[in-house]
């Protein structure tokens, strides 16, 4: 039989880049560092919020907050006469968190201590390659980031010879059953901490402190007859993330102020300094109004009440086998282009004004759009969307590239997706 063409090059460059993206973002920390290499390569500088920050028009510049980014364009006209163009996304993934007295022994074994992050698919992290990756504290107050070289965990899975009822169904107690092998327990071997001090050039003394995350450490791959699918962990959210930013390097410079916000801990409720339930957007927003309007106490209100908000997430593709699982008139398909996301009890922040506006900056682009809404009789998850525009007070449209297998350890996309939200998200900034 002849091989399925190969669907064209240039439309899956900016897959191939978002795998890139993938791979160097093993944990909310490493994201956050792969925007700040790229954003740095693209001319932005870093400020701290502990400094003065002196802006001008036209200013390039991000700001950091562990797991967390804002970067942003100061456009050319003050903030509270132009408003806001912003881009939301958010940088964490379901995954397995180490617990700080990580070291377990069982039946002759050396287990890593861990529990669930978020509301993940746990039965696809079974018999996988992984390792860890995350921020490490040092003694003295220094930080770092570390990523475990080679294979060093795995949950195995029960042989179906000792449990027959899985046939039924596989059930998973996250405290007994979820807890990864590291090695045979046969004495004094290195152990996660010996080697997580070593990854970070220090000794386990010297180690007070951590917030490690399990990776799968196969490498996002293209999938597909065709290669135009995305096989990769993490998609849910790094995709967004990803796009956000080249929509952010490609927009050009204007009256209004370009934002971007990568925020941590969607998939926990965003419920930290670092969430989108936090401060770190409010404030970013208030010193860029006192930068531009130094004298205007209303122009932060001013400027949010012009500003409007694309709330980026990964959307639910129709499945191929359980297609009954979706709204009838509403089934998005992967490469079919970006997805507005409603739901009628606020789980999205879409209303007809927001909606229409990022519809408009869609045909304006020549980019296609499709709707998701869910099932009346299944609940609905959510985004950092309404949560934001709750705090803000922001005009909020929900939107995102379709995907199979949603939170599992390796989910899927089309790469033809990318450029086309790429593309969306830059008409949404130059609006």
């Amino acid at each position: 039989m002849p091989t399925p063409d190969a669907a064209p090059a240039d439309d899956l460059a900016l897959g191939d880049d978002l795998r890139a993206f993938v791979d160097a973002s093993p944990s909310p920390g490493h994201a956050v560092a792969e925007l700040a290499r790229r954003l740095t390569a693209a001319g932005f500088t870093e400020l701290a919020e502990t400094d003065r920050w002196s802006l001008s028009a036209g200013g390039r510049h991000f700001v950091v907050r562990y797991g967390s980014l804002i970067a942003f364009r100061l456009g050319s006209g003050p903030l509270g006469d132009t408003g806001m163009r912003l881009v939301g996304a958010h940088t964490d993934s379901p995954t397995f968190k180490v617990r700080p007295h990580s070291d377990v022994r069982a039946a002759g074994y050396r287990l890593v201590g861990v529990e669930p992050y978020g509301g993940g698919l746990w039965h696809t992290w079974l018999d996988r390659e992984l390792t860890v990756a995350g921020r490490v504290v040092l003694r003295g107050g220094g930080t770092t980031l570390v990523r475990l070289p080679g294979t060093p965990l795995r949950f195995p899975s029960l042989a179906i010879h000792l449990d027959r009822s899985v046939r039924e169904g596989l059930t998973l107690d996250p405290q007994r059953h979820l807890v990864p092998v590291w090695d045979g327990d046969l004495g004094e071997e290195p152990g996660l901490l010996e080697a997580v001090a070593a990854a970070a050039g220090a000794t386990p003394g010297d180690v007070v402190a951590h917030d490690l995350v399990l990776a799968d450490t196969q490498p996002a791959a293209r999938a597909g007859a065709d290669g135009s699918w995305i096989a990769a962990p993490r998609l849910d959210n790094l995709t967004s993330c990803h796009a956000g930013l080249l929509a952010l390097l490609a927009a050009p410079a204007g009256e209004r102020t370009q934002v971007l916000v990568c925020n941590d801990h969607e998939e926990v409720g965003s419920g930290s300094m670092a969430g989108a339930r936090g401060s770190f957007l409010e404030d970013v927003v208030r010193r860029l109004a006192t930068a531009t309007d130094s004298g205007d106490g209303e122009a932060v209100h001013r400027a949010i009440a012009r500003s409007r908000l694309v709330s980026a997430d990964m959307a639910h593709g129709v499945h191929p086998t359980r297609a009954e699982r979706h709204e009838p008139a509403h089934q998005p398909r992967l490469g079919g282009g970006p997805v507005v996301k409603l739901n009628a009890n606020q789980a999205y922040a879409t209303d007809a004004t927001s909606g229409g506006w990022f519809r408009d900056r869609c045909a304006e682009a020549g980019v296609p759009v499709q709707s998701f809404v869910m099932r009346a009789d299944l609940p609905c998850g959510s985004t950092i969307g309404p949560l934001t525009a709750t705090r803000l007070g922001i005009a909020t449209v929900d939107v995102g590239i379709p995907q199979l297998a949603m939170h599992s350890c390796r989910e899927l996309a089309s790469a033809l997706d990318v450029p086309l939200m790429v593309d969306a998200l830059a008409a949404c900034f130059s609006d």
